[in-house]
This record gives C-alpha cells, structure tokens and sequence, in this order.
C-alpha cells in the first residue's frame, strides 16, 4: 500500500492506493477512481482511470499477488476518457475483456465525443475551483486516451461475473452504468453520483456538472435507482468513498443539483 491510504470516506482524494470496503482497493489517479475488487470469479477492474495511473494499477495488483494477466475483466461504468484510460492497454497487452452498456459502446471507441449540455472550453472559466483537478487531469494523460472496442454485452438487472449487479443510471452518459455489489452492501455509482466534481471543485454526494453530463434531468431521475440499491456504502468515479449510506448521498446530491 501508498502512503495515501485512507479508511473509506477520509482523506482528500490525493493519488494512491486504499482498501474501502471488504475485498475492494479504490485506485486514486488526479482525482479519478478505479476499483479492484476481488470476487470469487477472480479479479476484477471497474473503470480504467486515465493512462498514468498505470504504476498503482500494478502496485495495486501486486498487493494481491497479481498481474495484468490476472484480471479477469474490467467493466466500465461509462465510455469517457477519464475512465477508458488504460482499457486498450489492457486489451491489447493482457487480453482483459472490456464489457459496457451497448449504448456507450460508440463513446468508449471515441471518448471525446460526448454529449453534454454546456461547453466545456468554457465551463473552467465560470468555475474556477476546478482548473487545479483539470490540469492534473491533463497531466495525467486526460488528453491522450485512445479509444477502446468494448463488449457492448452489460444488460442492468442482468449479474455479472463478481455477482456484480449493474444498474442503469443514464443521464450522465446515454449508457451509464453503476454496479452493485449486494453481499457486501457496496455500490460503485461511476459518475452517475460523485463525491468530487472536477469540473467545478465542488465536494459531498453530486452529479456531474453540466460540461459532462448529457442530461442533467435524468441524472437526476437515476439517483433512485441508486437509491434503491439501500448500498452502506458508495464508490464513485471521483472523490472520496461514502460510507454513510446510498440514501444520505442521494438525498444531498438532490439538494446540490446541477451545477
């Protein structure tokens, strides 16, 4: 483990490595999460973060006695280049299947071209809070991401290996998709509810600013589904893990509305 390890709902979002929940390390790279979550089916990678997260990936895997090699799939809650980063690396390198909703299959091959309701050349300038997690985002990789032909095979309702449940969320992106883990009460809510905006710097349970999200009223609506997953604790796309419950997230996250 880094020296940034954290236990789930403290620290600052800074780059490392934390166990947040029984079995699940929450990878941390310029304010964006990825999650290896160890299940009875193998090892599991949801999200891909941006391309220089590499080195905690494998530190991660290491601290599991793994490799690349061992993962046995990752899953992509949505097809944005801050979370495909290192999708293609691993397909390509390490033969790891990339599954997605089929309708981000085309966002995931292009993750540039998203919908979203408010520039986002523009956006930075109104909110300044966020230039600091944009530009470490940049630094990262966020402007080199190479596009990924996923599996458009995740059907919400429908479990996956892990006894992952995937969730439908969309709002932020046509497909999004958030995975439930009921045994262990854990929910990885992707961007569909953040505890960090880094478009806006703007902190505690949210949706995604408007210079990401496709459609703000129905990221809203989907915070039920959410909701009624009753998760302990909630793993978003950025920020810190939540381990107050889906409900209280939720609840602020309503109250917080779009930005």
């Amino acid at each position: 483990m880094t020296s940034h390890d954290t236990a789930p709902g403290a620290g600052s979002s800074g780059d490392g490595i934390a166990e947040v929940a029984d079995g699940v390390l929450k990878i941390t790279c310029a304010v964006t999460n990825s999650y290896l979550v160890d299940t009875d089916d193998g090892i599991i990678l949801i999200d891909a973060g941006l391309p220089r997260s590499w080195p905690l990936v494998l530190e991660a895997l290491r601290a599991r006695r793994a490799s690349p090699d061992d993962l046995v799939s990752l899953y992509l809650t949505h097809g944005h280049f801050d979370h495909v980063g290192l999708a293609k690396r691993l397909q390509d390198d390490h033969h790891v299947p990339v599954h997605v909703h089929a309708s981000d299959v085309a966002l995931a091959r292009h993750p540039y071209r998203y919908d979203r309701e408010a520039s986002r050349l523009l956006y930075p300038l109104r909110h300044v809070g966020g230039l600091p997690h944009l530009f470490r985002m940049a630094v990262a990789g966020a402007l080199g991401v190479r596009g990924i032909r996923a599996r458009g095979d995740v059907s919400p309702g429908t479990p996956v290996l892990g006894g992952l449940v995937p969730i439908a969320t969309p709002g932020h992106t046509r497909g999004h998709i958030a995975y439930h883990l009921p045994g262990r009460g854990v929910l990885f809510s992707g961007d569909a509810l953040v505890t960090l905006d880094p478009y806006t710097g703007r902190r505690g349970p949210r949706i995604v600013a408007r210079a990401a999200t496709a459609d703000s009223p129905v990221a809203l609506q989907a915070l039920s589904a959410l909701e009624a997953t009753e998760a302990a604790v909630v793993l978003p796309g950025h920020g810190d893990a939540w381990p107050h419950g889906v409900r209280r997230a939720v609840a602020e996250a309503r109250t917080a509305g779009p930005q």
